[in-house]
């Protein structure tokens, strides 16, 4: 297995590392003949430490992952936020690289298409998703406050269907065809007729899943600020690649995402209305864009070939050159 390139990645690389990040990499890997022969080249491979409390990355913790050269080229054709990142890491962060990184990076504009959708879907999910997880996880809780004291008793909900709490992310559905009310809570619904003890299960396992992160969003006005920065991060980049057709790190906006990261900044009358203008020029920058609607990927097909042959089967591809050059001579 050859390595075809290690950066540094993350925080470190955005400009908004502080002295808690911990220490992200990524590479690409030109897979070995036995694999590709085999047919059993692994999209990644991890080889990530962590200490200390499972949820929580450390400033000791290092994180790297490495991809096979066919996966990159498919995340990047893809627009994936992770392979556009790395195509553009500027020299002082790589490690290490070999010459097929240098043809990548060369041809990195080829995976540029207006139809950047991993990137607009990324920012808004993180957006969506995470900045409201505060308050998704007090309206779980509430619930489960509620619940807790009737979980002992053989009732089901339908008996104490009008004082169930309400809210945002809390419904209560009209009947259905069949007649049957239900409960919604963050998204997950609940039969009138189920028994107290199992509703307060499902929320339970739900409040459970959010883990360490959700539950410092409750403690910073309900928002995750580090996701929100992630999503501010993702639009700004794809701003740059639709305005200057390239994106620069560290990031000239590092120091407002920091900020951002850092909760400083009020979510709901400067956060939120930013991100949501920043998220809206740049689609309209995107319908607007001269550039293509799809990645060339024949283009990226005999680039992952030539490669393969030139260091994995030279042999093969002298024959087929000599080949090719002995039909020439006979027309």
């Amino acid at each position: 297995m050859k390595t075809i390139v290690k950066t540094i990645f993350g925080s470190h690389l955005y400009g908004t590392s502080t002295l808690e990040s911990d220490h992200d990499f990524k590479g690409v890997f030109l897979p070995s003949r036995e694999q590709i022969l085999l047919g059993k080249i692994p999209k990644s491979i991890n080889e990530s430490t962590k200490y200390g409390n499972a949820n929580k990355n450390t400033s000791n913790d290092v994180d790297f992952e490495i991809y096979s050269l066919h996966y990159f080229v498919h995340l990047a054709c893809e627009g994936e936020t992770v392979a556009l990142d790395m195509l553009h890491t500027p020299d002082n962060m790589i490690i290490e690289k070999h010459p097929i990184w240098d043809e990548i990076v060369l041809n990195r504009q080829k995976f540029y298409t207006k139809n950047l959708k991993a990137f607009i879907g990324y920012a808004r999910r993180q957006a969506s998703k995470y900045g409201i997880k505060g308050s998704r996880l007090n309206d779980a809780q509430r619930v489960l406050d509620f619940l807790k004291p009737y979980k002992i008793l053989y009732k089901r909900l339908n008996n104490l269907w009008d004082e169930l709490p309400t809210g945002e992310h809390i419904i209560k559905h009209p009947p259905d065809q069949n007649g049957e009310r239900m409960y919604e809570v963050c998204g997950r619904k609940i039969g009138e007729k189920v028994y107290f003890a199992y509703a307060y299960d499902v929320v339970k396992q739900f409040v459970d899943n959010y883990g360490d992160r959700a539950r410092k969003a409750v403690a910073n006005e309900g928002i995750d600020w580090k996701a929100v920065s992630h999503a501010f991060r993702a639009t700004y980049q794809i701003k740059q690649i639709l305005t200057e057709n390239t994106i620069t790190f560290p990031l000239k906006e590092a120091n407002l995402l920091l900020e951002i990261k850092q909760g400083k900044l009020n979510y709901q009358n400067v956060v939120a209305p930013a991100l949501e203008d920043l998220i809206e020029t740049v689609e309209i920058l995107s319908n607007e864009s001269c550039l293509p609607e799809k990645v060339d990927r024949t283009f990226w097909n005999n680039f992952i070939m030539n490669n393969v042959e030139e260091y994995l089967f030279p042999n093969a591809r002298k024959y087929r050159e000599l080949d090719n050059y002995i039909s020439s001579c006979l027309l």
